[in-house]
Formats: structure tokens, sequence, C-alpha cells
């Protein structure tokens, strides 16, 4: 018998321990390196996963961006018109238009705009600046005014509405007046 081979012990085949030793070793450092290219691995997908999520935001705002140019380039316009030509309508149209331009911009980016007169208050989106009495029991609790828009973005509140809120109060009772018999 060989003294690095097998050897049969009470009919079963035993390995060495000198060999025993060196195949485990040899197993242990392949383990050892496996675990080793794995968690190098997964440390360049995370700084990958990283790199591309930074990559992907920072093209949603180019986009967001170039959609506001026009709007920019409008809003300049408006700024240097001539004193001496420029008409309050003229101003007036040129402002307005700048403001429909980059409210489609944002709004198509997601931006959601808040506080409409009429709708129902809600704490969560509005913050109620002032009431107003309201002229029926219906409208008690109904935004009256909206004094600033609130924005919202990707569900997200970016600022509540400033709004007035119609409040309910019921007339003073009247003393009718006495019926003589």
């Amino acid at each position: 018998m060989q003294p690095e081979t097998l050897a049969p012990i009470g009919g079963a085949l035993v390995e060495p321990p000198a060999q025993t030793i060196q195949r485990l070793s040899e197993e242990l450092e392949q383990l050892k390196d496996q675990r080793l290219r794995l968690a190098a691995e997964f440390d360049n997908f995370k700084k990958r996963t990283q790199r591309e999520r930074a990559e992907s935001w920072n093209r949603a705002q180019a986009e967001v961006v170039a959609g506001i140019l026009d709007g920019l380039d409008d809003l300049a316009r408006v700024a240097h018109l001539e004193p001496e030509t420029a008409t309050a309508r003229g101003l007036l149209d040129g402002v307005g238009l700048v403001e429909r331009k980059l409210l489609r911009v944002l709004t198509g980016a997601g931006l959601e705009r808040l506080g409409a007169e009429g709708e129902p208050f809600d704490p969560h989106a509005h913050e109620a600046v002032s009431t107003a009495p309201a002229p029926t029991a219906a409208q008690d609790h109904l935004v009256a005014s909206v004094l600033q828009p609130g924005y919202r973005f990707g569900g997200a509140l970016l600022r509540p509405a400033r709004v007035s809120v119609y409040v309910w109060r019921e007339p003073p009772a009247t003393d009718a007046p006495a019926s003589g018999s």
C-alpha cells in the first residue's frame, strides 16, 4: 500500500490525515477566493447601480430644464421690451404665455397644482389663512378663494395651497312678533 492513498479501515476507505488536510485546505482557499470574487462583484454592482441612478436623475433633470428654456426665452423677450412700445396688454399676454408654458412643462414632469375654489378644504393639501362667511350651509368648509396655489410632485406635497375657507354660521334667531288674541 502506498502511504498517500486511501486505506481500508473496517470495510470503509479512509483518506490519510495529511491528504485530508491538504484537500480541505485547497477547498478552503477556493471558497475564500470565491467569496472575495462575489464580494467584489457585489461592490461593483452597487457602484454601477448608484452611478446609473445618478445618471438617470441627471437626465430627468436635464429634460425638465430643457423644457423650461422656451419659457425662459419668452420671459427674456418680455423683460427686454422697449418701454416706449410696450403696452400693459402686451406685457400681460407675454407673462401669461410664459406661465402656461412653464406649467405645461412642469405638469408633464409630474407636478400637480393644488387649490381650486369650491373644493372641500383638505388640511393635507391646504393651509387655511383666513375664513369667510359661507353663503349657504352646503358651502361650509369649502375653499372660498386661493391666495397662493400649492404643489405636489410625485405624491409628495411641495407646498400647501394657501386658501380662504368658507365657514357656515347659523343666522341669529329673530324674535317673532307676539300674536295678540
